[in-house]
């Protein structure tokens, strides 16, 4: 595909969906972390709080059990995360969310940021994150909150 294309076809084809291959923002692993936010974006506790709600996104709580009551199903395929903000650093958390995989090849969580051109897609030009680099910030602030 053309390089030049990519932009167009995000815009056209997914303008309100997650980031494609053009929009990636890059992430490095440092000891078991991604230490820096993605893109230097701040995140947003209680948009993250959303978002592990939100079923057509972070999903979280189809495997994890977290403190949310007014939410009455909560998996158990995860572990729990309450007090995980207590237990993992931002870092660790954000490295978690990105790709599990990176830690535990054999966990079945998703990464909810990996580069689009890392997935199969049927249709290449609509790979998309499950994410968007601001979603997954906000995701790791409302995780840093639960002490």
């Amino acid at each position: 595909m053309d390089a030049r294309l990519g932009p167009v076809l995000c815009a056209s084809l997914l303008a309100a969906a997650p980031a494609c291959a053009a929009d990636y923002l890059p992430w490095r692993v440092t000891d078991s972390a991604i230490e820096e936010p993605l893109g230097g974006l701040r995140g947003d506790a209680a948009r993250g709080r959303e978002l592990v709600i939100a079923r057509d996104k972070g999903n979280c709580l189809a495997c994890h059990h977290l403190p949310i009551p007014e939410q009455p199903s909560h998996g158990t395929i995860g572990p729990p995360l309450m007090g995980v903000g207590a237990r993992l650093s931002a870092g660790q958390l954000r490295l978690r969310v990105v790709d599990e995989k990176q830690l535990n090849p054999a966990t079945i969580m998703p990464a909810f940021y990996l580069h689009p051109e890392a997935l199969y897609r049927p249709r290449p030009d609509a790979a998309t994150t499950i994410l968007t680099a601001q979603e997954l910030e906000d995701v790791v602030a409302y995780l840093t909150t639960l002490k």
